[in-house]
């Protein structure tokens, strides 16, 4: 098991209650505040998450800048993940959706899903109002 520093577990702490988002490191550094974490070991504890499979990397909307969406919660396991193109929030699709989905998939295709790797992108219903 992995040592945890004061600043993995405040790191954490800001990961845990931002499931269903995609944070860029600045966004992750004012939520942490800067005197709790270092930005140095915000990248440090960030690139260790993600070989732990408790953050993923992903692209930005609309940018060349990358996020980081904590997958960790137990409840990321089980549920498929919808991406805004526009405001790059990240949703979970409704367990019973993301079931017919899968087996759908794993019908037609003889293909299994992995279920806290899949990310379907699309316009939510907020940025298509726009």
């Amino acid at each position: 098991m992995r040592y945890a520093t004061k600043q993995r577990k405040r790191l954490l702490e800001v990961l845990e209650a931002h499931p269903d988002e995609t944070l860029s490191v600045p966004e992750i550094s004012e939520l942490v505040s800067p005197e709790a974490v270092s930005p140095s070991a915000i990248y440090r504890n960030l690139s260790s998450l993600e070989k732990e499979g408790f953050v993923k990397r992903v692209s930005l909307p609309l940018s060349q800048k990358i996020g980081f969406r904590y997958v960790g919660a137990d409840k990321c396991k089980e549920h498929l993940h919808l991406e805004c193109k526009k405001c790059g929030k990240t949703f979970h699709l409704p367990l019973e959706a993301s079931e017919r989905l899968i087996d759908g998939v794993k019908g037609d295709a003889g293909f299994e899903v992995d279920r806290a790797e899949t990310v379907l992108l699309g316009v939510c219903a907020d940025c298509s109002k726009n």
